[in-house]
């Protein structure tokens, strides 16, 4: 049953009627006439829009059809609050982006969140402002029954707004806006940085050219002929239609080319603005046609609950920052798609081959510790050792990325976005007969195994390096160097002693900002045609010949984004400690590559006398490092992905129940690859 909203619960509109509008006249006494409506709809508007189904206006339209001097008096009131009122800045400005520089335009919304702007009071932007200013307006206007609406339109006596397109009318208004919007289109889709997105209309007119001058052609028929509207089967207005719609295939192609050409957040911007303006255009074109009495009446309830909805949504800084970062985070999560492809396995091979690859990190990880634990004996200032601690994590990570090692706890940020493109795709697999849901488990439970690997590879490398490392140092030169620190060393891993799972969650957030930035480093290349200038440098031509500029310009292509990535994940490892200590807050972070190489050099330094306890909450701490790294850099990862493809967020319990029942069925597969589901073309063996 309809919940319903009456004017009976609300019946302060009727008196409110009653007391300004009747034969003392006190509606014209007042300094400031607005302030009636904004008691009329304040009296009429819902306490909880989203929960009512229907506004009904019976009684008020009632009233006022048995009041005829009210209904009078307040018919002038409306015309008069309303007249010779200035809109045009409502339809070609609220709700599109004034500016492509991103964080001044979120800065400027939430400014205007806190404080409104205030337009003039000769325009229409004002009274709205003053009457609309909740952002929940639009969507209780929109529960006013068509009918209701049309009712109140005739009571009030409102002229057509195709009476005339003198200047300041409706009409006039309108024709101006769309002008205007369609050359600062123009203007705005001839700009070298967008223009270059869409090679394919080099050699042809621009559609926004032609558009702008038909849409000019149209004016000027409105303006001198009897009647000032057009019909929809007009041959003019149709082809209108058909340019505004290869200006939105421009711009779709543009976005589209995003994947080849790249694209910077200025660039999107732009183009971002630009479909704006084509969505505005298209709710203002058919205000020019008219194909019956009828579409009058409607076409103007139709532009005034549109210029409340604009007016009230203009400072929406969510979905601002949702269209604004979408497409970025599309191209982000294509590339770490991309890479975290090869962290992946589906054979035995490939995955004893990720085994080796494990180890060789681990091979590094456990050097790494030790240098860190020599380089904090080192007497600087808190400043100097963060440096220290981030070079010594940034050029071991680089040096593990251009051997082709692996760091586990890499993998995840890159593989989250590779599930949600196999999600996406349905796993065009034809050996796969399944919903796309159990094709996804499958995927999964080869991603988890292959993480699985790693991390054995890892730890297991890690440990014994590490004890190496600090037994042949303590052999060369007499001297245990985690003599002094084994407590903490081995105390920091265990998941009740201190906050281990905390400073672990760091370390994830970091994970993921590093995938972040792999992606953005890739997707900024390719927009600047990096691999294009490094290739075609004189300089290098010439110094080193083309064969060696090209295999260079190919090495960039492929290796920088990773470089920058893990130098930047370094720097964020080293430095976390350091600004915790400055803002007096127990920041640190925890990985389990690094932890089980602490654990080695903790049980050194202590001359093997840890405590069974302390030994058991070192290897448990491992373990819960692992996977709180791996659980928050996967769930973040995956969720910009899920974000980046618009896929919503209720597909998650359905891929969770088929995980569920995937691991129930083959528990084994998702630790070790067996099974028959699939067969590599390479070797020929059957992998789940």
């Amino acid at each position: 049953m309809a919940l319903l909203f009456t004017s009976k619960k609300k019946e302060s509109s009727i008196d409110l009627l009653r007391t300004y509008f009747d034969e003392n006249q006190l509606w014209r006494t007042l300094e400031d006439p607005l302030e009636i409506g904004i008691k009329i709809i304040a009296a009429i508007r819902p306490k909880n829009p989203a929960k009512v189904e229907v506004v009904e206006l019976t009684e008020l339209i009632e009233f006022l059809q048995s009041n005829e001097f009210v209904k009078n008096e307040f018919s002038h009131y409306c015309k008069t609050i309303v007249f010779e009122k200035r809109l045009s800045k409502i339809l070609t400005d609220a709700g599109i982006l004034q500016d492509v520089d991103f964080w001044f335009e979120v800065k400027k919304r939430i400014f205007a969140k806190i404080l409104p702007y205030q337009p003039e009071l000769d325009t229409l932007e004002y009274v709205l402002n003053q009457i609309f200013y909740n952002n929940t307006d639009p969507i209780w206007l929109q529960k006013i029954p068509i009918e209701q609406l049309e009712t109140l339109y005739d009571l009030v006596g409102f002229t057509s707004m195709y009476e005339s397109v003198e200047p300041p009318t409706v009409l006039f208004e309108i024709m101006t806006s769309m002008t205007l919007i369609s050359q600062r289109m123009s203007g705005r889709a001839l700009e070298s940085d967008v223009f270059k997105m869409v090679p394919e209309y080099i050699n042809h007119e621009s559609p926004f050219a032609a558009f702008e001058k038909e849409l000019l052609q149209i004016e000027e028929r409105i303006k001198t002929q009897e009647e000032h509207f057009i019909t929809s089967d007009d041959l003019s207005y149709k082809q209108l239609l058909v340019l505004h719609t290869q200006c939105e295939e421009f711009v779709g192609k543009a976005f589209q080319n995003s994947s080849k050409f790249g694209i910077t957040l200025r660039v999107n911007q732009n183009l971002l603005r630009i479909r704006q303006q084509l969505h505005r255009l298209k709710v203002l074109l058919p205000l020019l046609t008219v194909d019956h009495p009828s579409k009058i009446k409607s076409n103007s309830l139709q532009l005034a609950y549109k210029l409340i909805k604009y007016n009230c949504t203009r400072n929406n800084v969510r979905t601002f920052i949702k269209e604004s970062t979408q497409l970025l985070s599309y191209e982000i999560t294509q590339h770490t798609a991309k890479t975290g492809e090869k962290y992946i396995t589906e054979s035995k091979t490939e995955y004893f081959k990720m085994f080796l690859t494990a180890l060789g990190g681990g091979l590094i990880v456990g050097i790494l510790c030790i240098i860190k634990v020599l380089l904090s004996k080192l007497e600087t200032s808190d400043f100097g050792h963060a440096f220290l601690y981030s070079m010594n994590y940034s050029f071991g990570f680089i040096a593990i990325y251009i051997l082709g090692f692996t760091l586990a706890t890499k993998q995840p940020a890159m593989t989250a976005a590779a599930l949600i493109r196999a999600l996406e795709d349905g796993i065009k697999d034809p050996l796969i007969t399944d919903s796309k849901y159990e094709a996804f488990a499958r995927f999964f439970a080869r991603v988890f195994r292959s993480q699985f690997i790693a991390f054995l590879g890892n730890v297991l490398m890690a440990f014994p390096v590490s004890l190496l490392g600090i037994w042949l140092i303590d052999l060369a030169f007499d001297y245990n160097i985690a003599q002094t620190k084994w407590k903490v060393l081995v105390t920091d891993l265990s998941p009740i002693h201190s906050l281990a799972i905390f400073h672990a969650a760091i370390a994830g957030v970091f994970l993921f900002l590093s995938g972040i930035i792999s992606g953005s480093v890739s997707n900024r290349d390719k927009h600047y045609q990096m691999f294009h200038r490094i290739k075609e440098n004189p300089f290098l031509k010439r110094t080193f010949g083309k064969v060696k500029a090209e295999k260079f310009a190919k090495w960039y292509e492929h290796k920088w984004a990773g470089i920058i990535s893990n130098f930047w994940f370094g720097v964020f490892m080293g430095s976390t400690a350091t600004i915790g200590l400055f803002l007096g807050l127990n920041l640190d972070i925890r990985h389990i590559t690094f932890a089980s190489g602490n654990l080695a050099l903790g049980l050194y330094g202590s001359n093997y006398t840890l405590d069974n306890w302390m030994l058991f909450w070192g290897i448990f701490g491992i373990g819960v490092i692992g996977l709180v790294n791996f659980m928050v850099s996967f769930t973040l990862s995956l969720g910009l992905a899920f974000r980046s493809r618009d896929i919503p967020f209720s597909e998650l319990g359905v891929i969770n129940r088929s995980i569920w029942r995937h691991f129930r069925n083959k528990p084994f597969s998702f630790f070790f690859p067996v099974g028959t589901n699939a067969v590599n073309n390479d070797s020929g063996e059957s992998v789940p």
